[in-house]
C-alpha cells in the first residue's frame, strides 16, 4: 500500500474524508450503462450540502462501476484476477468508466463541487501481477486537496505485469487512498443500509472477518470485484475508522455521524 508519511498531510492541512459512492448506488446494475438518476441526484446533493456547511471540508471521493465498468469487464471476462492484452477490451472498460465518471463530476459541479477527475488507468500499476500490491501515486491527489479542489477517482482498468490489464475497484482505491493519505474517516455508500447477518439485520461493527464470514454473500448482479465480503476485507486493513451505509446514512457521516455499519 501507499502508506509513505512523506504523502500525509503534505500541506499541513487535517486529513481527508475518503467516500465510496457504490456502482450499485449510482447505477442500475443490471441495465448496461444506466444511471440511476434519482440516486445520485441526491449523493451528490449530500456532498454538496456538507461541503457548504463546513462539515466534510477536505474530500476525497471514489465510485464503483455499476452497469458501467462492470458490463464492459465481465463481457471481456477481465476481472481483478483475470487480464487482458487486448486494446480494445481495455478501452472499453475504461471508455465506459469516463462516460460515468463525467456523469458524477456533472452532477457534483452542477451543486458548486469543485469535482475534477482522476483515472487510475493513467496512474496505477501492478509490478507483480495480479495477485500483487497496488502501485497508486498520490501526487496529484494530495496537490488537488491542497488546491481546495475534490479529487473523484473511480474503478478501472489497471497495467499489471504478466497480466496485462486487470480491474482495480473502488474499494481497493478506498483503502490505498485511505491509507496513503492518513485519512480520518472513510465511508462507503452502497444500497443496504449497513453489512446485514443472516436475519437481514445491520450488524453495528465489525472489527474481525471471521466473525461475518458466514454472513456475507456475493453480489446479487454482475461484479467483477467481490461484492461486500471483499469490501469488509478491505476495509478492516484501514487504521482509520470506516463505515458502510445506505444512502439515508450518507448525510449523517458527513457530519462525522456513525451510519449503518462500523468496521475498525
Amino acid at each position: 500500500m501507499t502508506g509513505d508519511d512523506s504523502v500525509r498531510n503534505v500541506d499541513g492541512a487535517a486529513p481527508p474524508v475518503v467516500l465510496k459512492l457504490g456502482g450499485s448506488l449510482i447505477t442500475e446494475k443490471g441495465r448496461p450503462e444506466t444511471l440511476d438518476d434519482a440516486a445520485l441526484s441526491a449523493a451528490c446533493d449530500a456532498v454538496a450540502d456538507a461541503l457548504a456547511a463546513g462539515a466534510a471540508d477536505r474530500l476525497v471521493v471514489v465510485h464503483g462501476g455499476g452497469s458501467f465498468g462492470h458490463h464492459h469487464a465481465s463481457e471481456h471476462g477481465v476481472s481483478t484476477t483475470d487480464g487482458t492484452r487486448d486494446a480494445e477490451a481495455v478501452a472499453a472498460i475504461h471508455g465506459a468508466m469516463k462516460r460515468l465518471n463525467a456523469h458524477v463530476l456533472e452532477r457534483l459541479r452542477e451543486r458548486g463541487v469543485p469535482a475534477v477527475p482522476v483515472h487510475p488507468l493513467s496512474l496505477a500499476a501492478r509490478a507483480d501481477g495480479a495477485d500483487g500490491g497496488l502501485d497508486l501515486p498520490l501526487g496529484s491527489t494530495v496537490t488537488l486537496l491542497g488546491e481546495g479542489l475534490v479529487p473523484v477517482l473511480h474503478g478501472d482498468g489497471v497495467a499489471t505485469a504478466g497480466d496485462g490489464v486487470t480491474v482495480v475497484s473502488g474499494d481497493e482505491l478506498v483503502v490505498e487512498l485511505a491509507t496513503g493519505l492518513g485519512a480520518r474517516r472513510v465511508g462507503v455508500c452502497s444500497t443496504v443500509p449497513g453489512v446485514l447477518d443472516g436475519a437481514g439485520d445491520v450488524i453495528s461493527e465489525i472489527d474481525e472477518f471471521a466473525a461475518v464470514a458466514d454472513a456475507l454473500g456475493a453480489s446479487d448482479a454482475t461484479d467483477v470485484s467481490g461484492g461486500m465480503a471483499a469490501k469488509v476485507r478491505e476495509l478492516l486493513a484501514l487504521d482509520a475508522p470506516a463505515y458502510v451505509f445506505g444512502a439515508d446514512g450518507l448525510a449523517p457521516f458527513l457530519r462525522g455521524e456513525d451510519a449503518g455499519t462500523r468496521i475498525d
